[in-house]
Order: C-alpha cells, then structure tokens, then sequence
C-alpha cells in the first residue's frame, strides 16, 4: 500500500521550517516557493518544500535588504 504525502497549511509549512508564516507568503510571492492554491489557501508538500530549500532556493535572490536589528543600528550609528 502506498502512503500518500499529505498537504500543508502554511502555518503547518511554517512550522515545518521554523519561520513565522509572513515569510512563508513572501518566499511563494518572491522566491517561488513551490505551492499550491486551492481556491483561497495555500498548499504545500513538505517533500517539495525540502528539495526548494536544499537546491538553496531560499537564500537566493533577496529581492530586498533585510531589515536591520536594533542591535546593528545601534552598532552603525558608534562607527
């Protein structure tokens, strides 16, 4: 008998990767993170989500500087 994978929620995936779920409709939207929409939800196989992470998916590309913490404006307002 053949198990079937089963589909995740975005809050499922996010825990799955451990991110908060915004960042989750930010990779689909800006780095293609392979989903599926089933009418107004996302979808997600975490075998799917695995294989996008490893190729290094997620790291490339940053469509945008991260923000910076507190603690590194703090550190480039003494320089």
């Amino acid at each position: 008998m053949l198990m079937q994978e089963r589909w995740l929620s975005v809050g499922e995936i996010a825990t799955h990767l451990g991110v908060n779920p915004d960042t989750i409709y930010k990779w689909v939207e800006r780095k293609k993170l392979p989903a599926h929409k089933l009418g107004r939800l996302w979808k997600f196989l975490a075998s799917e989500v695995d294989a996008w992470i490893k190729a290094g998916k997620a790291g490339v590309g940053s469509s945008a500087p991260a923000p910076k913490t507190k603690k590194a404006r703090k550190a480039s307002k003494k320089l």
